[in-house]
């Protein structure tokens, strides 16, 4: 707590608007965001493998948070002040950090991908931006940071090398596959059914279940996506520029229709209970990775003149 204590005492209201900005490039947006643009207009492979990544990665964190339940720095000390704007993004248990993690994932993915000098130190300091963010806002402590970025760094590249190898193979990505999703359901099982320890905090406990249930769902509707494009659609990523924002914007627009128009149906029916996340972002990554990919056959086909004239160049 020495450190944090440290950078509370240089806060300004300046750096605290700089680095709640900076913080959000660990957020589940970005994650988002990213992944749609590679998956749908750039690289399919490399889309797939950028979310497999960093929803594995976010298991392993909210694994890692259920198992030692380790509370946030202002509950382990009542009298440390946080960043009050970061609280609402804080609201699990705190060892280690989530968002450090998904900048990780994120970022470490892009740096593997690109392997271009400038390029990669960049993904390098934007990881490291968002570890210090975390703690400069009081709301993760080093260890929680440190662990965050061995841990990000052992997914990005276990997963690329294992990738690397079986991408290509189908009974090999599909081994993957699966075995992301049986780790998600794992993280499931344990949330609900280990034993309730002096520790745990339920309202923690209640957001681990929540994260727990997103990233099952997640990789479940995209498992489903890799199936029905591997086996029926095989969409192509190329189309005009203009095209192609159409399709991000509209596409994105639609994901996050989904996202935001199931939350309130599915509350209506079900109440408060937890799994119906797993089916909103199920719902979500299938409308991501089956539904709106089977209209990119018209994108390509818009402007396709210029698109050729492009590709001669």
């Amino acid at each position: 707590m020495s450190l944090l204590y440290w950078l509370q005492s240089i806060r300004t209201p300046a750096l605290d608007a700089i680095f709640s900005t900076i913080t959000q490039l660990g957020e589940e947006t970005v994650l988002m965001l990213v992944g749609l643009v590679i998956l749908w207009c750039v690289n399919k492979k490399w889309g797939y493998r950028f979310f497999l990544i960093g929803m594995v990665g976010n298991t392993l964190n909210q694994l890692l948070k259920a198992i030692f339940l380790i509370p946030r720095p202002w509950v382990l000390d009542p009298e440390f002040p946080i960043v009050e704007s970061a609280r609402a993004a804080a609201d699990g248990y705190s060892f280690p950090s989530g968002h450090t993690q998904t900048a990780a994932g994120v970022f470490g993915t892009l740096a593997v991908w690109v392997r271009k000098g400038c390029a990669v130190a960049v993904c390098i300091v934007l990881i490291l931006l968002v570890g210090f963010s975390r703690m400069y806002l009081g709301v993760h402590t080093p260890l929680d940071v440190s662990v965050s970025l061995l841990t990000g760094a052992a997914c990005v590249l276990l997963l690329n090398a294992l990738l690397n190898r079986w991408e290509n193979d189908r009974k090999g990505m599909l081994c993957i596959i699966c075995g992301a999703l049986i780790f998600a359901l794992a993280l499931v099982g344990y949330v609900y059914f280990a034993p309730v320890r002096e520790a745990n905090i339920a309202e923690f406990d209640q957001h681990g279940k929540k994260n727990a249930w997103v990233v099952l769902g997640t990789l479940a509707g995209l498992a489903a996506g890799w199936l029905f494009d591997e086996y029926r659609i095989q969409y192509d990523t190329k189309a005009v520029w203009w095209a192609q924002l159409c399709k991000l914007i509209i596409g994105a627009a639609l994901v996050m229709g989904v996202r935001l128009g199931m939350k309130p149906l599915l509350q209506a029916i079900f109440g408060d209970a937890q799994f119906t996340n797993g089916i909103r972002y199920f719902l979500m990554a299938v409308m991501a990775s089956v539904v709106w990919p089977m209209t990119f056959s018209f994108w390509s086909k818009l402007g396709q003149k210029e698109l050729s004239a492009e590709e001669a160049l």
